[in-house]
């Protein structure tokens, strides 16, 4: 983590575009999942909620700071709501349940820690808070205890492969681009080599 906890102006806009990027993506993915689950069927939604938690686990990865993985969700989740998502203001919730899923894993290494296996673990985070919610929102205990735990573990696969492994590859992505010079990112990177 850099040394002040703080967020310089340069980070703020950085999560602000994230999640405004993040926001158009995430609502292009609701179309790819109503497509699969017209083929495949109700549990394709756990197959695919791990993009959902990208946003905060990219954001987290770049700047290195306490808050950025919830704030980078629910900003995404504000932005979504302005270009229109028929979800609404719950969407809110939705994003601060699943930042937080994935703030809590960051803080558990102290914000020190951001390898691949740390932000798949975030991933998986996201995927525990987002589950526990949607049990309450939807009334998952009316469910087939088989079906539940399938749900269960294809929703943590789905958060560790497509919001924290994914979300390594975009970050690498990223900063072999050059835009993240001068970020948390970049010294960690350069403290490494030295």
């Amino acid at each position: 983590m850099s040394g002040t906890r703080g967020w310089t102006l340069r980070e703020i806009l950085i999560v602000s575009v994230l999640g405004a990027v993040f926001a158009v993506l995430y609502l292009g993915w609701v179309q790819v999942w109503l497509i699969a689950q017209a083929v495949f069927g109700p549990v394709t939604m756990d197959v695919v909620m791990g993009f959902w938690f990208i946003a905060s686990i990219v954001a987290a990865a770049v700047i290195r700071k306490p808050g950025v993985a919830f704030a980078a969700e629910v900003l995404t989740a504000a932005v979504q709501i302005l270009l229109g998502s028929p979800a609404g203001l719950l969407l809110l919730v939705t994003g601060a349940v699943q930042g937080a899923g994935a703030e809590a894993v960051f803080a558990a290494t102290r914000w020190r820690n951001y390898s691949l296996p740390v932000l798949m673990a975030a991933g998986v985070g996201a995927a525990i808070f987002s589950f526990i919610y949607t049990w309450v929102r939807f009334d998952y205990g009316a469910l087939q205890p088989g079906i539940l735990v399938t749900m269960f573990i294809l929703r943590c696969l789905s958060g560790a492969l497509l919001g924290g492994w994914l979300g390594h590859v975009i970050v690498e992505a990223l900063y072999r681009t050059g835009a993240l010079a001068g970020l948390a990112i970049d010294h960690e990177k350069r403290s490494a080599i030295v």
